[in-house]
């Protein structure tokens, strides 16, 4: 990552936004140069107009890549392997390999993630009147539920990372996801596979230096 203003590629995102998380860890695999431009969650920028006018979601992250404006961070992810083939690749070759990278890193991002969102969080704070520790258990029954059901499917795949020893499109999700699970203390020792791969991604740089501690907006 650099702060330099004019390489042309700013990240928007949240320093402990997973799925800005993601896109980071993707943007230093590739080795692409990014400008950061913090959104702060906590303080309700997404919502402004001016973020609103970036992405209609409200969510972060969005990338401008040389004036080509990206939502998602999967769709991001997959565009930057495509629009940049050379360096790591995130997606192997192989329909069938690709479609079980896909399936993993989609059981993170569309399966576990979205119920432990912060929107999600809040809705239960605001709207449900749920207490703190209900909200503590809410997060960890869904990180555990998924992650007992990757750990069994990544038991014949996985090397040094989920799919062998080269990092995948479903390391680039891991991670985080791991990250968040820590951050709620849920007791990794019932996944010693993901927490072995998990160990093994942060000793690489490029894994990092994309962790929420090192980020400019790290609180």
């Amino acid at each position: 990552m650099t702060d330099a203003a004019n390489v042309g590629r700013t990240l928007y995102g949240y320093f402990r936004s997973s799925a800005a998380y993601r896109v980071r860890i993707a943007l230093n695999l590739k080795g692409l140069a990014y400008a950061q431009a913090p959104v702060s969650l906590l303080r309700g920028e997404q919502r402004s107009a001016d973020y609103l006018a970036l992405n209609p979601q409200g969510l972060v992250p969005a990338l401008l890549d040389n004036g080509v404006l990206l939502t998602q961070s999967l769709a991001i992810c997959e565009y930057l392997d495509e629009a940049y083939p050379d360096g790591a690749r995130l997606l192997p070759d192989g329909a069938v390999l690709r479609a079980r990278v896909r399936a993993v890193a989609q059981a993170i991002a569309c399966d576990i993630h979205p119920l432990n969102n912060l929107r999600v969080l809040n809705y239960l704070k605001a709207e449900l009147g749920q207490a703190e520790d209900a909200r503590g258990a809410w997060y960890r029954h869904w990180i555990t539920t998924g992650f007992a059901a990757l750990e069994r499917q990544l038991a014949a795949s996985a090397g040094q990372c989920c799919f062998g020893d080269t990092p995948t499109l479903a390391d680039v999700c891991l991670l985080p996801q791991v990250f968040n699970a820590q951050r709620y203390a849920v007791d990794m020792g019932g996944y010693p596979l993901l927490a072995r791969i998990a160990a093994n991604l942060e000793r690489v740089p490029v894994f990092a230096d994309a962790h929420p501690s090192r980020q400019p907006d790290a609180q």
